[in-house]
């Protein structure tokens, strides 16, 4: 069974997924893909928008959704959430950087550092010396993996699980796909291991 997470770390809603993942592989005994893209990129093929712009304007609509938000984090005992004051920051050479840190074989260590520094303890991550501090602090090769997130290869990668994941139904993040059918959401977790279960 494939079972992907499609995610950019722009999206609090990512991180906040990432505490309830593990106890659905724990349960299930199957493993999440994570699959980088850029939020930006699906955006751009999609004709979406953050929706920080499509609930502007709109009567109690955000209000509602940080109820929801604050609901989520108390269900799931989540204590480890800040956000992000410099809010809406540019991951693009983050994301990237994802894809360079699996192909040089330090994806989890990357992934905690830069979840950790987007939501839990905020930097801004799109000054590349930020970046590049948190990652070195981490005991992570930060000048090579900075490195590799501009080679050709990384940037073509990145670029094709974004069209990949548009072209497969995806139109933000973080999305889900199990045996390739989407959910969309943190809050379809629940239907994701009903349909992991059911197979």
């Amino acid at each position: 069974m494939a079972v992907e997470f499609h995610f950019d770390f722009a999206s609090p809603n990512v991180y906040l997924s990432r505490f309830v993942i593990p106890g659905i592989e724990e349960r299930t005994g199957v493993s999440f893909e994570y699959v980088p893209v850029l939020l930006g990129g699906v955006f751009k093929l999609t004709g979406n928008v953050p929706p920080m712009v499509s609930m502007a304007g709109i009567l109690n609509k955000s209000e509602y959704q940080n109820l929801e938000t604050r609901r989520f984090i108390e269900a799931h005992g989540i204590t480890d959430f800040a956000f992000n004051p410099d809010f809406p920051i540019n991951t693009l050479q983050a994301m990237r950087g994802a894809v360079a840190a699996r192909r040089a074989g330090c994806f989890e260590p990357y992934l905690d550092c830069v979840f950790r520094h987007m939501w839990c303890e905020p930097r801004k991550l799109d000054d590349e010396p930020v970046l590049r501090g948190a990652l070195a602090e981490a005991g992570l090769d930060a000048d090579a993996l900075i490195e590799a997130a501009g080679t050709p290869e990384v940037k073509e990668e990145l670029l094709a699980n974004t069209q990949d994941s548009v072209d497969r139904g995806a139109f933000g993040s973080p999305s889900f796909f199990v045996d390739g059918e989407l959910y969309f959401g943190k809050d379809r977790l629940r239907d994701v291991e009903e349909a992991i279960l059911s197979r």
